[in-house]
């Protein structure tokens, strides 16, 4: 699964031909979540409120970049790194 960003400790994936809805995940720790791309909403898992503080504030700045991202991973292709959180 490509990592496509990293920050705070928090890693940001996304699986080739993965199920919809358009998704990403989350990792930090122990812990781990699916957030939906387009509700910024967490499908699956769950994350310290922190960091998923954390991780919601960088999908929402980079929404576009993670929708491109998803078509390149429905069409088996790499997807792109996406800038961390600073």
């Amino acid at each position: 699964m490509p990592t496509i960003s990293q920050f705070f400790g928090i890693v940001i994936q996304m699986f080739w031909n993965d199920h919809a809805p358009p998704h990403f995940h989350c990792q930090y720790g122990e812990y781990e979540a699916i957030v939906n791309i387009r509700t910024l909403e967490i499908i699956e898992g769950k994350l310290p409120r922190r960091a998923m503080n954390l991780v919601l504030d960088w999908a929402e700045l980079h929404r576009t970049e993670l929708m491109e991202d998803w078509e390149l991973c429905e069409a088996k292709q790499q997807p792109k790194p996406i800038k961390p959180l600073e």
